[in-house]
């Protein structure tokens, strides 16, 4: 086997200290493609990353999956909201990747561990941090079919700053906030 002076043969090597954040939106809805068990035939509009040392988006169409998901796999860890049951599962239409290597911390996952059931990242950005999401997902959807790529970039981006903030928020101060019927709740989370 030739030498590989890079570390370079088997893909990106790992970094040592690149935590993304990261999210996507899809072309197609449950709806559009018969439910929630065709995950791969929602098919990728856009995904977004945000690495949290040097605060650069990073922004991929469905032609440039390979280097999101390339990205994902080299980081040191991958933040999400959601993104192991969704995102990634999303992904498989493009990756045979086996994403339990993937360093990632899921704050739907843990917050649903926590709480006993699952929490919209809208409650928790608007508890948290007094903002709300810039859309919805189905909205999404609709830019990508309009070709406004513009919008569909910001809102992806918008939902990354906020996972990003929600995250920060959890590791520095040690709770988040819910949205809750009566008043929001706080839930004390241990995020490293």
């Amino acid at each position: 086997m030739p030498e590989d002076p890079q570390g370079l043969l088997f893909g990106a090597p790992k970094s040592k200290s690149r935590t993304l954040v990261f999210d996507l939106e899809t072309q197609n809805s449950f709806d559009d493609v018969g439910g929630r068990n065709k995950m791969a035939e929602l098919k990728m509009s856009v995904g977004v990353t945000y690495a949290l040392e040097t605060n650069e988006f990073a922004v991929y169409r469905e032609e440039e999956v390979n280097a999101l998901v390339e990205n994902l796999r080299a980081a040191s860890r991958v933040i999400g909201f959601n993104q192991k049951h969704f995102d990634y599962a999303v992904l498989g239409r493009y990756t045979k990747l086996d994403w339990s290597t993937v360093k990632s911390f899921d704050i739907l996952e843990d917050l649903t561990r926590i709480l006993g059931h699952r929490v919209k990242l809208d409650s928790v950005a608007a508890a948290t941090l007094g903002t709300k999401k810039s859309g919805h997902g189905l909205q999404a959807i609709e830019w990508f079919r309009k070709g406004d790529w513009d919008t569909l970039i910001k809102y992806c981006k918008d939902d990354v700053k906020i996972t990003s903030d929600v995250w920060l928020h959890g590791v520095e101060k040690k709770f988040v906030m819910i949205e809750t019927w009566k008043e929001p709740k706080k839930v004390p989370v241990d995020w490293k």
